[in-house]
């Protein structure tokens, strides 16, 4: 199968808080309170579950520390995708929206990381 990602997916295990989404046209979701639980990230998005719906088209924004960096980063997510899941929570692809390329670095590091731990077990 082809792969069209531009950048390989990182497993990770990562809890975020959503409290509000937005569009560009002004249109706020407030008081929404899902906890989502990350499982994949690279340089360009996220996916990740939650037992909450959300819209595609929408954003919220996202502080996100990886283990081999202590450097936040603050982002604006898009959601692209839903699917829902047999046990009735959903599977969400998104993208970041205006990351600097500054914080590639983290993301490389991270990488880095993952592989250093393969090859030790």
């Amino acid at each position: 199968m082809y792969e069209k990602r531009r950048y390989k997916r990182l497993p990770i295990q990562l809890n975020l808080e959503v409290s509000q989404l937005f569009k560009q046209d002004n249109d706020i979701i407030p008081d929404l309170n899902a906890e989502i639980h990350v499982f994949d990230i690279n340089q360009a998005g996220i996916g990740f579950t939650t037992t909450a719906h959300l819209p595609e088209g929408y954003y919220f924004n996202a502080t996100i520390v990886l283990e081999s960096s202590e450097q936040k980063i603050l982002t604006v997510v898009k959601i692209l995708n839903v699917s829902e899941l047999e046990d009735g929570s959903y599977r969400y692809g998104c993208e970041f929206v205006g990351l600097a390329g500054i914080f590639n670095y983290v993301f490389e590091d991270y990488a880095k990381m993952l592989d250093d731990q393969e090859q030790e077990q």
